[in-house]
């Protein structure tokens, strides 16, 4: 294994691995910790107690952030009809239906979010071996199939900061929260979102705890362990 870059370990010389931070200090960490030349993204990552193997135990969501990502996001819409310009209307970046599924069948897969009116989820369904590999299938669980009249609220919630969550293969999810150059304020703000969300979504099957370790981190920087039962009670208010 190469060793660590001196920026790296400078910063990871900042933290204590015997600590559990309390989120406050663990966002402020964050934004030290953060020193490549771009402005790094800062991501939560949380091992759970959940068995994805099981059904009754998955986890998978959405929450709206409070201050958005730190980035534009593309929305691509799949419909049809007076409905094409209700989508462009909204401020869809791309709208369309037999001429976007071409696009994509040739690889073309330039958006963050994906939307469809059901009508048009028979035709995209054999994209999913290439959009749901990329968490770009519009799913009703995560209010990305949607009656046309609700094509505004969609769009306008994904611009604005919309991230799903799930949990991976070994009962992980790791999940942006937004860039180092924002506010402290602003970082605690779209954490407690977050975990509040996720909270809510815990999966009947699982027994016992259900957050087991939380870590905050950037795109360039080490983990910063966060005290567990800090971070889960953080809640919305």
């Amino acid at each position: 294994m190469p060793a660590a870059s001196k920026r790296y370990a400078q910063a990871q010389s900042l933290i204590d691995e015997d600590m559990r931070y309390e989120p406050a200090d663990a966002v402020a960490l964050a934004k030290e910790t953060a020193t490549a030349s771009f402005d790094e993204t800062v991501e939560l990552h949380l091992t759970t107690g959940a068995d994805p193997r099981h059904a009754d135990q998955g986890v998978r969501g959405v929450a709206i952030l409070p201050h958005g990502v730190g980035k534009p996001v593309r929305t691509l819409v799949f419909t049809q009809g007076e409905a094409e310009t209700t989508a462009r209307e909204a401020g869809a970046d791309f709208v369309g239906n037999d001429d976007l599924i071409k696009q994509i069948e040739g690889g073309w897969v330039e958006f963050d979010v994906s939307i469809a009116t059901p009508d048009m989820m028979a035709k995209i369904g054999k994209l999913g071996r290439i959009l749901g590999r990329r968490g770009l299938m519009p799913n009703p669980r995560t209010g990305t199939v949607v009656p046309a009249d609700e094509i505004p609220r969609a769009v306008a919630e994904a611009k604005k900061g919309r991230v799903e969550y799930r949990l991976d293969r070994s009962g992980l999810i790791h999940t942006p929260i937004g860039k180092a150059s924002f506010e402290p304020e602003q970082l605690l703000d779209n954490l407690t979102t977050l975990m509040d969300a996720v909270g809510r979504a815990r999966p009947p099957g699982v027994k016992g705890q259900f957050i087991r370790a939380a870590f905050l981190t950037t795109t360039m920087g080490p983990s910063i362990p966060m005290d567990v039962a800090s971070v889960t009670a953080l809640r919305v208010e």
